[in-house]
């Protein structure tokens, strides 16, 4: 037997996924994460597995996230051209919260603060002419100081190295030499595009992240030896464990980034059925949806059109901008383990605060002190007394009685209190899937969402409600899907440089998408793909905006290039100018080497008897405390349907079925959900 193996490192637990690749046959299983070391729990959920020899190992991790998203980016040094030392200081304006508050004229911290940056003379001008001559001389200055005072983690990053680099070069040349131990990265390797501020920090946010990502990577492919390593990047693939410690702000959205990709996959297997249908095999699949994965300490949601998660170059790190392409994600401190709390005014919160693994939730009986929304699910009854399949029992009392407390202090019951901390969850939900739809022009109502994690399936049926949605498609092994999604991606590399125009010439354009391609072509090559595709797209906006709007580009035909992107605008914004000139700004390469993906197989009907499925009752409280029956998912079949009141339970995940809402077992495993 040769399997593929998956693993997606968590907050509380490291999800294991293998699939045969004879077979299909998918096995799943999950087993603590060890923030300490993650690499520990990632070969402790490889040891689970059993037997079988392994083709290929593909891993979601959140090494250099969390680094970022603490602060810890340790003695970080730059070096910038002579004149802009500042640059960093001088940063945006940010008003992260709107007018009128306390947030007005927000800037982020330094990455590197100023006694830490060193200028090398020399000038380039924005079309790569040498203005001054690259001075050795303070190349060679900046280098000792940063050897002096023992700074081995460098960004360099000089004006207008993304029209010639030839200076930046120069300076790791001067760097290997005055200072061998130094980590350097270099502006126009980890972002080839203009704007000075974003390239400087995302350059500084690259190194800042190599030194951990370099030995995180090392310590597993050390202990895997020569089994091939992956590393799901942010842009929605994977590169191997030798690319990924050159590029590794690449994987700072990795875990997020899986479970978006393999939410698209299983969609696109689980059909639409039209409600006048009487085939319940036929159908469209979906192409269009929302995820929402909800883990142990934070929900992400992202959109996905066409088949394919919505792509950003605008995103964020923490407080820091970071300009590499990377899923359209938005993420809301609304998981399992977040903590309900009374503000100063009195008030009810949930988030963004959370218990994490350790200690957890007051159920997990560790010694926790704050109740959390586990505990609300644990008190409610609507998850079971246990967690995977009765490897973590719950302590429901301990629970009960951390809510009762919390009750007395906003004077409400205990069943009231822990309800108000799910809708209050809900709610923060709902609004973060309103960032990524409504605040991008798509009426969320038209979209059909997956909902996986651990925590994902918990609050679908309010979700409905408040949203609107037409169905809500529970995956099956929901806590393992991100891990899945890790063997659905394909090698991918991303290659930009800043190109402005109002009048493209297309030979010009198609020498400079060339020599991108002739990149991405050699380090597919470095991996071992014989097969190559590319992707191209283009940066362009209206002359006069700041902003540019992203499209496709097949051949380079510039009429239909700018139509491209007054239908873009339009859909985006509103509005278009379809006689205004276009300017072109960025131009972009994905390389793609192509993988097997595990082929979703299809079950027969059953014989529309859930009741083989039901395992008892218990009481649980929706409306009122009843007696609710509980079934087992992985009983269930093709064609079964059930009606709320209802616990759907699992050895991963529960999915709680409120009176009012249906839930139907598709071909492939799914529960589609609708009220």
């Amino acid at each position: 037997m040769t399997i593929r193996i998956g693993i997606d490192t968590g907050g509380t637990f490291t999800d294991v996924v293998a699939v045969d690749e004879d077979s299909g046959e998918i096995v799943t299983t999950k087993t603590p994460s060890t923030p300490g070391d993650p690499a520990e729990g990632f070969m402790a959920g490889i040891a689970r597995l059993g037997g079988g020899d392994i083709a290929a190992v593909c891993h979601g991790t959140t090494v250099a996230t969390n680094q970022l998203l603490e602060g810890r980016v340790g003695d970080l040094g730059f070096i910038t051209t002579e004149g802009f030392e500042f640059l960093l200081e001088i940063a945006r304006q940010s008003v992260p919260d709107g007018y009128g508050n306390s947030y007005f004229w927000v800037k982020p911290p330094r990455l590197v603060p100023v006694h830490r940056v060193r200028t090398v003379g020399g000038r380039l001008d924005h079309t790569g002419a040498e203005v001054r001559p690259f001075d050795e001389e303070s190349a060679v200055r900046a280098a000792r100081w940063f050897r002096d005072q023992r700074v081995d983690a460098i960004g360099v990053c000089f004006l207008h190295a993304y029209a010639d680099p030839s200076h930046e070069l120069a300076m790791r040349e001067v760097l290997r030499r005055e200072h061998p131990e130094a980590v350097v990265s270099l502006s126009h390797e980890v972002l080839r595009e203009y704007r000075e501020y974003e390239r400087s920090v995302t350059t500084l946010v690259d190194a800042a992240v190599k030194p951990t990502i370099g030995r995180y990577i090392a310590r597993i492919a050390g202990r895997l030896g020569g089994i091939p390593l992956y590393v799901m990047t942010s842009n929605g693939g994977v590169l191997s464990a030798g690319e990924v410690v050159n590029q590794p702000i690449t994987t700072v959205l990795s875990g997020p980034a899986a479970g978006a990709l393999g939410a698209a996959f299983v969609a696109r297997s689980a059909v639409r059925v039209p409600p006048t249908s009487a085939e319940p095999g036929r159908g469209h699949p979906h192409r269009d949806l929302i995820t929402l994965d909800g883990g142990g300490t934070s929900t992400d949601v992202a959109v996905v059109l066409d088949g394919e998660p919505t792509l950003t170059t605008e995103g964020t790190v923490g407080r820091y901008p970071s300009k590499i392409p990377m899923i359209d994600i938005v993420t809301v401190g609304a998981g399992g383990g977040s903590i309900a709390w009374i503000s100063p005014e009195g008030t009810m919160k949930v988030g963004p605060r959370s218990a994490g693994a350790d200690p957890g939730p007051l159920c997990y009986g560790h010694g926790a002190s704050d109740v959390t929304v586990t505990d609300a699910h644990a008190h409610l009854g609507r998850i079971p007394p246990h967690l995977l399949g009765g490897e973590i029992p719950l302590d429901v009392r301990a629970a009960h009685d951390g809510l009762t407390k919390l009750a007395s202090e906003v004077s409400l019951e205990t069943e009231a209190c822990a309800t108000g901390i799910l809708e209050i969850s809900a709610w923060n939900q709902a609004n973060a899937i309103r960032q990524i739809t409504v605040k991008r022009g798509l009426d969320v109502r038209d979209f059909p969402m997956v909902a996986f994690g651990g925590s994902g399936p918990l609050l679908v049926c309010r979700l409905i409600d408040i949203l609107g949605l037409p169905s809500v498609i529970v995956p099956r092994d929901p806590g393992n899907l991100s891990a899945y999604g890790l063997l659905t991606v394909d090698v991918r590399s991303d290659y930009v440089r800043t190109y402005v125009t109002r009048e493209p010439d297309p030979a010009a354009l198609g020498d400079v998408y060339g020599e991108l391609e002739r990149q991405a072509a050699y380090a597919l090559d470095r991996q071992g793909f014989t097969e190559h595709r590319y992707v191209r797209s283009a940066d362009l906006r209206y002359c006069g905006q700041a902003f540019e709007v992203s499209v496709p580009v097949g051949a380079v035909d510039v009429g239909e290039v700018a139509g491209r992107f007054h239908d873009a605008h339009e859909r985006l914004y509103g509005y278009c100018h379809r006689d205004e000139p276009v300017e072109w700004v960025n131009l972009r390469v994905s390389g793609i080497g192509p993988i097997t993906r595990p082929e979703p197989v299809e079950r027969p009907p059953g014989d529309g008897d859930a009741a083989r499925a039901r395992t008892g009752t218990r009481r649980v409280f929706f409306d009122s405390w009843a007696d609710v029956p509980i079934y087992a998912r992985e009983r269930l079949e093709p064609g079964d349907v059930l009606e709320g009141p209802a616990v759907i339970e699992e050895f991963g995940s529960t999915l709680p079925l409120h009176p009012g809402f249906t839930a139907r077992m598709d071909g492939h495993g799914n529960l589609v959900v609708t009220a």
